[in-house]
């Protein structure tokens, strides 16, 4: 083993200068400004067969490592970048790839639905929400909590009824999963309400209870008792019309 010298056999000018070169050293790390992350440094994604190269074997947990540096990108070096400024194009692809690695994650969709499409910018806002549309429909059956997510943002934030609507048309359409509540396939029939379209709420009820689909002896009642609700609605309006 070595013999390791005390610090007072270390002469003083040699001591002087380690000291010296410390003090340098913390200095200039002090003064050099510290690297923030800018929205144009957000770089597009690599392929991903290149990713999947890159993954060893492992591509759910590159997909996880990939998300949490993502979602960090806006708060690296204590600088944060806001969403709205952010390119969704990349945004999306990133997305995207991640989904590709693991098509079963859920997390990128949860970002898409509740923070990249929740910005106050609209065309930003309409992007991300259509890109929750185009997932969804290639697993419609696991992903439809995000889409039941962009419905509500469609109708309330963008107050675009008519995009809310194909929406919630595309989950009562393709949502096929016994255990998906009622509430999420059934979502078109309270946006006609508002858009007073009776009859075809009414044709809507009548397929969904014929279909078997709701199982819920509760829902059941429920969707029952508004479609007798809708129809003493029509028989009213029809008696209203008659001379």
């Amino acid at each position: 083993m070595r013999d390791v010298r005390p610090l007072s056999h270390v002469s003083a000018p040699v001591l002087a200068l380690l000291v010296a070169g410390l003090l340098l050293q913390i200095g200039l790390h002090m003064a050099m400004p510290h690297p923030r992350a800018r929205a144009p440094d957000l770089l597009p994604p690599p392929a991903t067969a290149m990713l999947r190269l890159a993954s060893l074997g492992e591509p759910i947990a590159l997909a996880k490592v990939l998300m949490l540096e993502l979602q960090a990108f806006d708060y690296r070096s204590g600088s944060k970048v806001p969403y709205k400024d952010l390119d969704y194009t990349r945004v999306e692809a990133w997305l995207a790839r991640i989904l590709e690695l693991d098509p079963e994650g859920q997390y990128p969709l949860l970002a898409a639905s509740r923070l990249y499409a929740e910005v106050p910018d609209e065309a930003r806002a309409r992007s991300m929400l259509d890109f929750v549309y185009r997932q969804y429909l290639l697993d419609p059956n696991r992903r439809w909590p995000w889409l039941a997510h962009a419905t509500f943002l469609a109708k309330y934030r963008l107050k675009d009824i008519a995009l809310a609507l194909s929406y919630a048309d595309a989950l009562q359409k393709y949502t096929t999963a016994k255990n998906v509540p009622a509430w999420a396939i059934t979502m078109g029939i309270f946006i006609r309400e508002d858009l007073n379209e009776l009859e075809t709420e009414r044709v809507m009820i009548g397929g969904m209870i014929a279909s078997g689909r709701i199982t819920d002896p509760s829902e059941l009642r429920f969707l029952d008792g508004r479609l007798h609700e809708i129809e003493e609605r029509l028989k009213k309006g029809a008696a209203n019309k008659k001379p």
